[in-house]
Parts: structure tokens; C-alpha cells; sequence
């Protein structure tokens, strides 16, 4: 949308205050308008004013928002091509570590190494091992 388009803030008062004395000029000449009608009538223009501001306000977070989603767009295509070869991936770690971890002496080897915790989890809850002698 173009700014020459845009209505300003200024231009939607004006347009409501001259729609408003029409509308006085009117009723003033066929009935009595209530006092809180009037009071109704003449806050108008200020709440046109503000809404005219807020929704400029909002177009213009909502283009800034479409800009981010376009500069985003590429790089989620991109995850949702690799999302399932690394969840491939990460089943067939899985499998790989189950099965090497059922060969004798793997657990050994893990506990010497320090790449699995030395105690069972088991023997956490408070129970010690026995120390060696030596």
C-alpha cells in the first residue's frame, strides 16, 4: 500500500468532526439530542483518531512479521527435509548402542573408560559397595 493512499489520523478527525456538525446541524433542526448523546457524539472523533492510529500500528508489525517469516522460510524447508533422516539416524544410534552394550564385557570396558557411571543406579539409593584391600 502506497503513503499517498493512506488516510492520516488528521484527515479521519477532520472527516469525523465535519460528520459530526452535519449530523448536530440535523438533529439540532427535527429533535432535541440528549446531553449524553452529545457528549457520545463529540468523543468521536478522538476515538477515530486512535483507531486509525493503532491499526497503523498493527499493519505495520504485521509487515515487519511478514518479512521475518520470508527470511525464516528457507531455513524451515530445510529442517523439515532433515528432520527424518536424523531421526533415522538417531534410531539406528539407538539399536547400535543396545546391541554393542549386550556384548560381554562392554560394561566393564564402559566402567574402566569412566563413559558409564560406576555404580548401579540401584546401589545409589544407599547402599556402598565394599572397599578394596590393597
Amino acid at each position: 500500500m502506497s503513503e499517498s493512499k493512506k488516510p492520516q489520523p488528521g484527515d479521519v478527525r477532520g472527516a469525523a468532526q465535519a460528520a459530526l456538525q452535519a449530523a448536530q446541524e440535523a438533529a439540532s433542526g427535527a429533535l432535541r439530542v440528549p446531553a449524553a448523546s452529545a457528549q457520545l457524539a463529540a468523543q468521536l472523533p478522538g476515538l477515530l483518531e486512535n483507531l486509525a492510529a493503532a491499526t497503523e500500528r498493527l499493519n505495520a508489525t504485521l509487515d515487519r512479521v511478514e518479512r521475518y517469516m520470508a527470511l525464516a522460510d528457507p531455513t524451515l524447508q530445510a529442517m523439515d527435509r532433515i528432520l527424518p533422516q536424523l531421526e533415522a539416524l538417531a534410531a539406528q544410534r539407538d539399536a547400535a548402542f543396545k546391541a554393542v552394550s549386550d556384548l560381554p564385557g562392554v560394561g566393564t570396558f564402559g566402567r574402566i573408560t569412566g563413559l558409564t557411571p560406576r555404580e548401579d543406579p540401584a546401589q545409589e539409593k544407599g547402599t556402598k559397595k565394599p572397599r578394596r584391600k590393597g
